[in-house]
């Protein structure tokens, strides 16, 4: 198990309301949300710092978050709405969302952590975006850092988003994207190119998901690989991501590879050192997607 004490989780707790031919269900969601509960699942102390309201859906998202063993911090719930994602499914089981989306958090006496992780709206989206990347800029030199752009035109606009999103891989450990989101932020660029450009700015890990033809990564260390998804059928596609980076996360966290003044071993890991934590990662996300919503598997069924 990791030796790390807490990991501290910044970023949208929200509902997902869910329309699949025509049938509406609310389900509790938000990417880091998600990396939080899949986290704590796994058997590591987590914290998520997010914004709910306190209203009826506000209620249950905090039941769904400290049910799955997720303590919430002081300021997470405050007077207002809850947010929302609606999430469209496809045959095939993939989603597309439109958010009604509110993020200001509270981020004074968050205490201490031997890992921070932040992403999705968390790092762009403002008034609150601003003060999570001086969060993390603060608590680098602690603690590690982990990153999911997890970029959201619907939320953010369309336009250049690669300065912000750059500003946070420079300052982070592991990053983890999707073929999506390289798209989005660099078009018809290649994806190994993208990978070198972001070990290039600091990071010591670098994993890009593709959905059904699985996963690339590269590490600063100059290891690399490819891997097949593991899943043997798909229900729907919700939270696969996040649960493939909380088992990433934990992978590493029980390696030694990430917590305070692991950089250098991350940044010199090889092959056989990253492969368990790169195994987890896709058990786990092979466990979620053949459940629908985003079911975050405990380390028991691994």
């Amino acid at each position: 198990m990791s030796t790390v004490h807490r990991v501290l989780v910044v970023g949208e707790a929200l509902v997902d309301v869910v329309d699949r031919d025509g049938a509406r269900s609310e389900h509790v969601g938000g990417s880091p949300a998600n990396v939080a509960m899949g986290l704590a699942r796994l058997g590591h102390p987590t914290v998520l710092a997010a914004c709910v309201g306190d209203d009826e859906r506000g209620d249950v998202v905090v039941e769904h978050v400290t049910g799955h063993g997720v303590e919430l911090s002081h300021g997470t719930v405050r007077p207002g709405r809850t947010s929302t994602a609606q999430a469209l499914l496809a045959p095939d089981g993939s989603a597309t969302y439109t958010f009604e989306i509110e993020w200001d958090p509270t981020l004074d006496g968050l205490g201490e952590a031997g890992h921070v992780h932040t992403g999705s709206l968390a790092t762009v989206l403002e008034p609150g975006a601003v003060d999570v990347v001086a969060l993390v800029r603060e608590r680098r030199e602690a603690a590690s850092i982990s990153y999911d752009p997890n970029i959201r035109p619907a939320v953010v606009g369309e336009g250049d988003h690669r300065t912000g999103v750059e500003e946070v891989v420079a300052l982070s450990d592991v990053v983890k994207g999707s073929d999506e989101d390289v798209r989005e932020l660099y078009g018809d660029a290649d994806l190994d190119d993208v990978m070198t450009r972001w070990l290039g700015l600091g990071a010591g890990l670098v994993v890009i998901t593709r959905g059904a033809d699985g996963v690339v990564w590269r590490a600063a260390s100059g290891a690399s690989g490819s891997a097949p998804t593991r899943a043997p059928e798909v229900a729907d596609t919700v939270g696969a991501g996040d649960s493939f980076m909380a088992g990433l996360l934990s992978g590493l966290l029980d390696a030694g590879l990430l917590g305070p003044a692991t950089r250098e071993a991350l940044h010199a890991a090889d092959e056989a050192a990253l492969a368990p934590a790169l195994d987890r990662a896709l058990t786990t996300s092979a466990i979620t997607v053949g459940r629908p919503g985003a079911y975050a598997p405990a380390r028991s069924e691994l």
